[in-house]
């Protein structure tokens, strides 16, 4: 019998300066070119098992029982050997791809370094060379050689973070959420191209995802965490159709309730009533400034990327507007020209009545209170050097709706509400020390802390799992009938935006080319390129 690849045997983890275990007592085996779905709800563990594989640990952690790839025990490595192991053995694709991609560095040179590093007598141009068709394997195409990560959307960056997994051949490569950020179409691509490559090669993958449709369709295997336990390991059938655990049942009546959600004629907005948000006409394009050489050289004008081209479109009182589109598409950047954190090239926002567009800074301030934003990523607007009592309770303050009591009091209110109980343990603590799903959570009580009229949703819930996603939205639901709240839900889940939202807007390259009532458009899309994102969406079965 062929001895498996990797091992793991009563495996636990501790992080420092914690008592309790984050991992416990975990056992499996992962044979080469299998492929392993690990799900579970934010914060149970799933990527601490994936990192602890690498020994990606702080220092300081605690571990027991073992963990051995090829027969060898992962942490009695030398620092060598380890660094070697890293990339050549074992790849780690991030959840969030700023954590594996350097500002400073063009996605050029983050490839090279990242081969040349490991093999030392590889020319540059060879290193170019196997570089860009990695790259254009995950639909990056060579002119993006010379960009930098803040260049390219979100999805983008993660495609250039699976480039860089795949740049070395590992054996195993554990990919922690890979496709949070893609929308449905790009996301089958690069788990089409990962499992594929693990087919071919022989590699291993350990997929970690909430995703469960999404696992169930790529994994031979599925392993169900549950607070750092491993609570059910089988083939994908039997844990799909014939679940053990009573949490993996709980995971897959949450998936059943947001796929066979059917909207009610109540749920549907009085569109009688005057727009809440007015956009007309709205544009942002930039220009790709050429490099010195370009300049001195080539008179061909600069390229220029229309990111949003000429948008009309109104949202009304108590409406949930949902915005769909590929990654890379405009969704984010007009959401952010919405909010005027970037200024349009031409085109009116008009939001209760007035245009946005053109007022000063302080006047945007007055306004701001009235509209919120919920980012895809929470770093973006969680301070790591504040609490998160402090955190949620800031915009109280900035915009004096509150004094210092009286915003603690509502702070572990809304603690309460979006599930981070008991309060008292997560007021005095740091983003750092949350999960991704946790951290999310707190960016949706800061935006909703002011009581806004209008909130728009930058992919709120794509770091949670099925059971929290169906919580969280169905608190929207319930906040956006008790304040009175308006939302622009923009995701890349079309099953999500099925659930949640009144109407649905398809964005592809820059422009809307679908607007109408959400029924209509999963049942009768009329573009060619809904109807490709509803092939491409993942649907979780029911056993026959």
């Amino acid at each position: 019998m062929t001895s498996p690849l990797l091992q793991l045997d009563s495996f636990c983890v501790a992080y420092p300066r914690q008592e309790s275990w984050a991992v416990e007592n975990v056992s499996l085996a992962l044979k080469s070119g299998e492929i392993l779905g690990l799900v579970g709800e934010s914060g149970c563990g799933k990527s601490t098992l994936g990192r602890a594989a690498l020994r990606l640990l702080p220092g300081g952690s605690r571990t027991q029982g073992k963990s051995l790839f090829e027969g060898r025990d992962v942490f009695g490595f030398s620092n060598q050997e380890i660094r070697r192991f890293r990339g050549e053995a074992v790849s780690l694709v991030f959840q969030d791809p700023m954590t594996r991609l350097d500002p400073l560095m063009t996605i050029g040179d983050h490839c090279v370094e990242t081969l040349r590093a490991h093999f030392s007598d590889l020319s540059k141009q060879a290193a170019k060379e196997v570089a860009i068709a990695t790259l254009e394997s995950v639909s990056i195409p060579a002119n993006r050689w010379e960009q930098y990560p803040h260049e390219f959307s979100g999805g983008m960056r993660q495609r250039v973070a699976i480039a860089l997994a795949l740049l070395l051949n590992p054996k195993l490569i554990v990919a922690d959420e890979p496709t949070t950020s893609l929308d449905v179409t790009v996301s089958a691509q690069i788990l089409d191209l990962l499992t594929g490559l693990c087919r071919e090669r022989g590699m291993a993958l350990i997929l970690i995802s909430h995703d469960l449709a999404l696992v169930g369709e790529y994994c031979d295997r599925i392993a169900v965490m549950y607070q750092g336990k491993l609570v059910e390991l089988g083939p994908t059938e039997q844990v799909l159709y014939h679940p053990q655990a009573d949490y993996t049942q709980s995971l897959l009546r949450a998936a059943h309730q947001l796929q066979n959600y059917e909207a009610t004629p109540e749920t549907v907005a009085n569109n009688a009533a005057d727009p809440l948000l007015k956009v007309q006409n709205l544009v942002k394009h930039y220009t790709l400034e050429p490099g010195l050489l370009s300049k001195l050289f080539n008179r061909t004008p600069p390229a220029t990327i229309k990111a949003v081209d000429d948008i009309s479109v109104d949202l009304y009182p108590g409406e949930v507007l949902g915005l769909v589109g590929e990654s890379g598409c405009g969704k984010s950047t007009f959401s952010r020209t919405l909010m005027q954190i970037i200024p349009p090239t031409s085109g009116r926002v008009e939001f209760m009545g007035q245009n946005l567009v053109g007022m000063s800074r302080a006047q945007l301030q007055t306004q701001r209170r009235n509209f919120q934003m919920i980012f895809q990523d929470p770093h973006a607007c969680l301070n790591p050097m504040m609490t998160i009592g402090r955190g949620i309770a800031d915009p109280l303050i900035i915009h004096g709706l509150a004094s210092a009591t009286e915003a603690k009091q509502q702070v572990h209110a809304m603690l309460k509400r979006v599930g981070l109980t008991p309060t008292d343990a997560y007021y005095h603590r740091y983003p750092g020390d949350l999960s991704g799903g946790q951290q999310q959570r707190v960016a949706i009580a800061r935006a909703l802390i002011t009581q806004p009229k209008l909130v728009i949703c930058d992919e709120p819930v794509s770091m949670l799992d099925a059971s929290v996603q169906a919580q969280v939205l169905e608190l929207m639901l319930e906040l956006k009938t008790e304040l009175d709240l308006t939302y622009l839900f923009i995701t890349h889940d079309l099953w999500v935006a099925r659930y949640l939202c009144d109407r649905i807007a398809v964005m592809n390259a820059g422009k809307i080319v679908e607007l109408g009532p959400t029924e209509k458009l999963f049942t009768s899309p009329q573009h060619p390129y809904t109807k490709t994102l509803l092939a491409a969406a993942p649907l979780l079965a029911k056993q026959a």
